[in-house]
């Protein structure tokens, strides 16, 4: 079974040796206030402080493409990521596209030698 907290930003993982590297997998969304939304959004900016509507769609967008990442990760055999990043980019006005990426590896607890 696979282990959301076996992904990792480094390039590795304390006590664990990767056996093999299987690529790149990514998770990708694309997301957009609704009207409601960024018109409550514009009265938050009024008042000034944390937007929290779009704190919130953005660690949804985040979420999602998390968890495509590792169901991408587990589809190809994968029981860790190393090497995760997120990269966000606007790609319209009020459209904003959020990726996770890593590099999808197999890992084995290192042996002790005596």
């Amino acid at each position: 079974m696979y282990q959301h907290e076996m992904v990792t930003t480094t390039f590795g993982f304390d006590g664990y040796k990767v056996k093999k590297h299987l690529g790149v997998v990514r998770g990708i969304t694309v997301r957009s206030r609704s009207i409601f939304g960024s018109i409550g959004a514009g009265l938050q900016q009024i008042v000034g402080g944390n937007i929290s509507l779009y704190t919130e769609m953005c660690e949804a967008a985040r979420k999602e493409a998390y968890d495509l990442m590792v169901q991408h990760a587990q589809e190809i055999g994968a029981n860790a990521i190393i090497g995760m990043r997120y990269d966000a980019n606007e790609i319209g006005e009020g459209v904003a596209e959020v990726l996770a990426y890593g590099t999808a590896v197999v890992i084995e607890p290192e042996t002790k030698k005596s």
